[in-house]
C-alpha cells in the first residue's frame, strides 16, 4: 500500500513538471515576434522639388523605395530611381548627365524597449549603383533615419519619415585632371562627382 502511494505521488510530481514546462515553452513560443511584419512602400516627395544652388546645379531626382519588416528589428531594403544634373561652365559649354540608380542595404531599429511599436528608428547600410550612356558608378552609404505611423485603415498603415545619407563613391577617377574629366560629372543617385557625399530624403510610405 505504500509503495502504491509513493509511486502515485511520483506520478503526480512528473505530471505537474511536465505540465509546468509545457506551459513556459508555449509562453516563449507566444512571445516570439513574427518572422515576417509586412512590407512599406516609400515614395520620397522631397527630393523631385529640390534644386541645388551650388555651382549653378539644377537637379532633377525621383525616386521609390520598399523594405521588409522582419523580427520587428530588421527591413532589408531596395530603392530604385532615376535623376539627372544640368549646368552650365562659361557662356558656351553646358554639362548634362541623366540615368537610372538602384541601391540595396538593411536598415537595424535600436529601439528595443517597445518592439511592437509601429515607429521605428533606422540605422544602416546601401550599396548603389547609378548607371548612363556608356558609364557606371558604385559607392556606398551609411544611412539614419526614422519611419512614424500617421494613420492605419483596416489592414494598411500610412507612414512618414526621413533618412539622412553620408556617401562614399567607389568609382573614383584614376588620376589627373584629363581622367577626371572623361567621367560624367553628376552621378545618378549619388549626386556631383566628389569622393564623400551627402544626402536628405524625405518620404511618405503605404505599409501592407
Amino acid at each position: 500500500m505504500k509503495r502504491n502511494r509513493l509511486c502515485n505521488i511520483l506520478i503526480g510530481v512528473l505530471c505537474l513538471f511536465s505540465l509546468t514546462a509545457y506551459a513556459r515553452k508555449e509562453t516563449a513560443t507566444e512571445e516570439k515576434p513574427p518572422v515576417y511584419g509586412g512590407t512599406t512602400v516609400k515614395l520620397d516627395i522631397l527630393s523631385p522639388i529640390m534644386v541645388s544652388g551650388l555651382n549653378k546645379w539644377q537637379i532633377q531626382h525621383y525616386e521609390i523605395a520598399a523594405n521588409v519588416q522582419l523580427a520587428r528589428k530588421y527591413y532589408p531594403t531596395l530603392e530604385l530611381g532615376y535623376a539627372g544634373g544640368r549646368t552650365h561652365k562659361g557662356d558656351s559649354i553646358q554639362y548634362n548627365a541623366h540615368g537610372g540608380f538602384i541601391r540595396v542595404g538593411c536598415d537595424v531599429n535600436p529601439l528595443r524597449k517597445h518592439p511592437e511599436s509601429p515607429h521605428a528608428m533606422l540605422l544602416g547600410i546601401r550599396i548603389g549603383t547609378g548607371i548612363q550612356p556608356k558609364h557606371t558608378d558604385c559607392w556606398g552609404e551609411i544611412v539614419a533615419g526614422c519611419q512614424v505611423e500617421i494613420a492605419k485603415v483596416k489592414n494598411t498603415a500610412f507612414y512618414m519619415g526621413w533618412m539622412g545619407r553620408l556617401k562614399i563613391l567607389f568609382t573614383r577617377a584614376p588620376g589627373g585632371p584629363t581622367a577626371a574629366e572623361m567621367n560624367p560629372i553628376y552621378i545618378p543617385g549619388y549626386g556631383k562627382r566628389d569622393n564623400i557625399g551627402w544626402g536628405v530624403s524625405y518620404h511618405l510610405g503605404w505599409k501592407f
